[in-house]
């Protein structure tokens, strides 16, 4: 298994030795916690709460707004001090809730009991995953109730569970199939019998062999397959990654699931695991924050909410040659303007990089040399769709399918011009569905 190699990639240096020999740290309450309402694709919750309103750890203070929409829930117990605009991780300012902690941490009532995980059938499990307001946690953050219902002609045959963590320096997966790897497959089991799937494969990177041992360990009681991947990146892209471990080929514009395959990352699991046996909804994850520009990486187990500034002080602040502040990883992460921006959901790591290894996008023009084209991993043309984005001929770059880039980067990485390729998509996808929207 998985000796199957996708179409281009590259090899960046991984940097992962920084923490991933660090255990999972449970961060103190910070004095406030700015809550975003909008950390789920689709249609963001509406609040249900109010400045001066208390609130229990676990209570609903956002409502979901239709199926592809998920409750935002207190990550602890306190006041509502205000609900106004904040920064928000990918970029912009967004409405958000700032809690004031009692330090009490109290549950709200139901909540955190050990209620077993026997005797559910799938509609029951994936409501409590609903209702937890779990998603996505490798990043995507759509909701997970959502990928766990897929239309009747499109049965799932096969579960992966995505423990490959490709992006450079982050480790808190890595940390957390260390950790908890009894638990991750409990909760996969949980999604297994959500989708009536038998066939549950587990995928790590080989840069990860203890990670590997521990899963192995575990796997054969829940019987799930290991299945350690060549050192790669993409490696842990969707499309990447299924056609590695099955085959298929997910098609141009389609989705998975009309290959017969669900991913789900390993934080997922492990929050299912928690929401199903624990009735815990998802308001704390493991957040890797890395790199040579803070004081002492940690992967901290936070509360959603919790600012960036207040991680890094933990961590022992930023040293004076600090550069940039990536939310994710320096790959496919987003360079950020505030450290009043919070942790949210998919939140995978925070990287603080030194001022000497921040590249420069100078946008020079595109010497055609092809480099990005054998790195595409999606087998796109990255030189010409950035020279339609740079002359906003969108309509052109949609016929040449810039919706189908998955912003990996690899392109920008090896490009000797520096040109921002990802920016340049990132602007290009959002006119052609503009153009679309305004078709129908």
């Amino acid at each position: 298994m998985a000796a199957r190699r996708f179409f281009g990639g590259v090899h960046p240096a991984y940097n992962k030795d920084l923490a991933d020999r660090l255990a999972i740290e449970a961060m103190p309450l910070p004095e406030r916690l700015i809550v975003p309402f909008a950390q789920n694709l689709g249609a963001a919750p509406k609040p249900v709460v109010k400045k001066g309103d208390t609130v229990k750890k676990g209570q609903i203070i956002a409502e979901p707004q239709g199926f592809v929409s998920v409750p935002l829930h207190a990550p602890t117990s306190g006041a509502v001090q205000a609900i106004d605009v904040y920064p928000h991780p990918v970029g912009a300012d967004m409405p958000a809730a700032v809690i004031v902690p009692d330090g009490k941490d109290e549950w709200a009532s139901g909540l955190d009991v050990d209620r077993g995980g026997e005797g559910l059938d799938a509609e029951k499990i994936k409501a409590i995953i609903r209702d937890a307001g779990i998603v996505g946690m490798g990043g995507a953050s759509f909701p997970t109730h959502v990928k766990l219902s897929p239309p009747k002609d499109k049965p799932i045959d096969v579960l992966v569970i995505n423990g490959a963590e490709c992006e450079p320096y982050l480790a808190s997966d890595h940390r957390l199939m260390l950790e908890k790897a009894p638990q991750i497959l409990e909760g996969a089991s949980y999604l297994a019998q959500a989708l009536g799937v038998k066939n549950v494969i587990v995928a790590i990177e080989k840069n990860k062999p203890d990670a590997i041992e521990a899963m192995r360990k575990e796997s054969g009681a829940r019987g799930c397959t290991v299945a350690p991947l060549d050192v790669v990146y993409p490696q842990g892209a969707e499309r990447q990654l299924i056609y590695v471990l099955t085959g298929r080929v997910v098609p141009a514009g389609g989705l998975p699931m009309d290959v017969g395959v669900l991913v789900q990352n390993v934080g997922t699991a492990y929050a299912a695991r928690e929401a199903v046996r624990r009735n815990r909804p998802l308001v704390e994850r493991v957040v890797c924050v890395t790199g040579r520009g803070v004081a002492a990486p940690k992967n901290v187990l936070a509360r959603v909410g919790t600012t960036f500034g207040d991680l890094i002080a933990f961590c022992g602040g930023r040293k004076p040659d600090a550069g940039k502040v990536i939310g994710g990883g320096p790959m496919m992460g987003v360079a950020q303007y505030s450290l009043d921006a919070p942790v949210t959901k998919g939140t995978s790591g925070i990287v603080v990089l030194q001022q000497g290894e921040v590249a420069q996008f100078v946008g020079d023009a595109c010497i055609r040399c092809g480099r990005c084209v054998r790195g595409c991993p999606m087998r796109l043309n990255p030189s010409v769709l950035s020279i339609f984005a740079e002359r906003l001929r969108f309509e052109d770059a949609g016929e040449h399918h810039v919706l189908d880039c998955i912003e990996c980067g690899c392109c920008a990485y090896l490009c000797p011009s520096r040109r921002p390729m990802v920016h340049h998509f990132r602007r290009a996808k959002a006119e052609v569905r503009k153009i679309a929207a305004k078709a129908v």
